[in-house]
């Protein structure tokens, strides 16, 4: 084979490799994103069942029902819209009603959340930035934004 050729072909395998690597990584990405919405967002969103997301707000009062074996439903809201969320598991210490949450786990349907994870904020001065930014849209966040403590 001439030097032209094998450069040409050098260069048409490298060009092969790059776009494999891309939309290897891509792939890898969209199986690893994690998107955070607010219960009105959901509302507004066609989501799959099989699309793991984050859900924030707040927990309404009087809406926590323990069942049997660890399962809790409660209900998580902005302000505008509701959603009901179930958990099989041990909550947060700092879990209660009217407090900060933010929930990971599956939309299983326009008005159930299936939560595998949740988290909530652990102390007075802190709250999620997606909840802090949930909150302000609908005009319901009643604090200040509180600065990171420098380390």
């Amino acid at each position: 084979m001439k030097p032209k050729h094998q450069r040409l072909v050098f260069i048409m395998v490298t060009t092969l490799f790059l776009c494999v690597s891309v939309l290897l990584t891509m792939r890898a990405f969209r199986d690893n994103l994690v998107f955070f919405y607010s219960p009105s967002e959901l509302a507004d969103r066609a989501i799959s069942s099989t699309q793991r997301l984050r859900i924030g707000g707040l927990v309404e009062t009087g809406s926590i029902i323990n069942g049997a074996q660890d399962n809790i439903t409660f209900v998580v809201t902005d302000g505008k819209a509701s959603l009901k969320v179930q958990y099989t598991g041990l909550l947060p210490n700092l879990f209660r009603e009217g407090q900060g949450v933010v929930a990971e786990g599956y939309l299983v349907n326009g008005t159930l959340f299936n939560a595998k994870t949740i988290l909530a904020k652990h102390d007075e001065n802190y709250m999620p930035r997606e909840v802090i930014d949930a909150l302000k849209k609908t005009g319901h966040w009643q604090g200040e934004t509180p600065v990171p403590a420098k380390p």
